[in-house]
């Protein structure tokens, strides 16, 4: 004779837990949110699980391995919403999922082809930058991309890659910059606003930047300034302007730390650049 199974017609939560494929911790928090009635207790104290219970529980596992929300779940239980539209509603979400999962597998293949931090600017900067040997672009020179890119977006910061594209083609210009950059670093809280010395230092920023100009007009890259609004245009997104904070906003939001002589360093040399701009147009 073989031995025969009776099965009990109730069991712990341990045991039901188990047969599901759940934990208890799991069932504890079903019963929190109203997905699954709490049974009754025996008489040692425990909840018991009868035949309906453990039914709910399997449904339960099912619908979670579908990726069903457990509020879907409970509006699917309860008869308040049609299962047709939760499922309807996950697919939306499986299909967003799925574009992010696209969106995040090009972005790694990118960092991969164009190497890391430089991969993770926009395509329309780091196309700008890609023949640039690894060494020319400096990490200074990437953070500066970055907060222009989320200022001004990618555009604004494809136009502004001219300008290391520029340092990096251009020793004695790179020395010239990294010596105003040393310079304006210098003006801390130690050196008055109106020291001399910020003044001629806002002057020697004019014209390194209208060499700068120079240099970049002798190697057209104004004319590859100018295709960057038609690729961008093509490029654009409807909702992508929608997103972005405006450049004030933007410009108020990011902090410098930038001393009182430095702030009226920058503030001159706009005003004599602009001020030439003026006189000459």
């Amino acid at each position: 004779m073989y031995p025969s199974a009776t099965p009990p017609r109730e069991v712990k939560i341990g045991d039901a837990a188990a047969f599901a494929g759940t934990t208890p911790r799991a069932i504890r928090h079903y019963h929190q949110i109203g997905l699954l009635p709490e049974p009754g207790r025996g008489g040692d104290g425990r909840r018991r699980y009868a035949y309906d219970d453990m039914i709910r529980l399997l449904w339960i596992r099912k619908m979670s391995e579908a990726g069903i929300s457990l509020d879907d779940m409970r509006a699917a239980f309860d008869e308040a919403r049609d299962i047709e539209d939760v499922l309807g509603r996950l697919e939306e979400t499986l299909a967003a999922q799925e574009a992010d999962i696209k969106r995040q597998r090009a972005a790694v293949q990118r960092l991969r082809a164009v190497g890391s931090p430089l991969g993770l600017l926009s395509p329309l900067v780091t196309d700008r930058l890609s023949h640039l040997p690894s060494d020319a672009l400096r990490p200074s020179d990437l953070d500066t991309l970055l907060v222009t890119e989320r200022i001004f977006g990618p555009l604004g910061a494809a136009i502004q890659a001219s300008v290391f594209i520029t340092l990096a083609t251009h020793p004695d210009l790179r020395a010239e910059a990294d010596r105003l950059d040393a310079a304006h670093a210098a003006l801390d809280d130690t050196v008055d606003p109106h020291d001399p010395q910020v003044e001629e230092l806002a002057a020697q920023h004019c014209a390194h930047h209208k060499a700068l100009e120079q240099a970049m007009d002798a190697a057209g890259l104004d004319e590859a300034e100018e295709k960057l609004f038609e690729i961008y245009d093509a490029d654009l997104t409807g909702d992508e302007e929608d997103t972005r904070m405006s450049v004030f906003e933007a410009v108020t939001k990011m902090p410098y730390g930038s001393s009182a002589a430095q702030t009226r360093c920058m503030e001159l040399t706009t005003r004599l650049l602009y001020g030439d701009l003026s006189a000459g147009s």
